[in-house]
């Protein structure tokens, strides 16, 4: 490990939200092939994930360089052999670095970024997901059935201050967007902090 400099970065929800997720991905992931992690942020998610799931390979990506060169140094510092080194992914993109997975995580990512990036992440996994293959996303969200939780509607406010095109999703808008690129929701998980998992699949 480095001792002058060191480029691995730290989210404290990381910490937080890890282990809940890491039940849900137990009950959806397959024992092998390749997992497409999308927006991976500092990399933490991806090291704590391939550490659980040996049989898998791990691909972390991130559009930000900074966001890529901590996901190398976390990978350089566990030593993992079954984490690969991050693409460079923006997940708006009409095209992306990679034809194929067999499932793909996004955590974190659809409230912090333009709808557009939803939208290339549906895109995507419908192109890249084979049948029954699951596309797990985790966030908080609207939904037309209850009120938006005052932590949630907090965070709403402050996000689509930061930037307008930013900001909660609703569950049945993500759900329709999911739909036009062939994947169905097969699952809804309650998670702690008024937090949702949402599972698809490639139909």
């Amino acid at each position: 490990m480095p001792s002058d400099h060191d480029d691995r970065r730290h989210a404290p929800a990381t910490q937080r939200n890890r282990e809940p997720i890491l039940k849900v991905l137990r009950t959806i992931l397959p024992d092998s092939g390749l997992v497409l992690e999308v927006a991976s942020g500092t990399g933490e998610h991806s090291i704590h994930f391939a550490g659980a799931f040996p049989g898998l390979i791990w691909q972390p990506s991130d559009p930000d360089a900074d966001a890529r060169r901590s996901i190398s140094a976390w990978k350089a510092s566990e030593a993992l052999d079954n984490v690969r080194e991050p693409l460079e992914l923006d997940a708006a993109s009409e095209s992306w670095p990679i034809d194929r997975a067999s499932a793909i995580l996004c955590i974190n990512m659809v409230h912090i970024s333009p709808w557009e990036a939803t939208e290339g992440l549906m895109r995507g996994a419908g192109r890249l997901l084979a049948s029954g293959a699951p596309l797990y996303l985790y966030g908080p969200y609207r939904r037309a059935d209850r009120p938006l939780e005052p932590s949630n509607e907090a965070f709403d406010s402050d996000l689509r201050r930061r930037d307008p095109r930013w900001g909660l999703r609703d569950v049945a808008q993500v759900v329709e967007c999911a739909a036009g690129h062939g994947l169905s929701l097969s699952g809804t998980v309650e998670m702690p902090a008024n937090n949702l998992s949402l599972i698809f699949r490639k139909d």
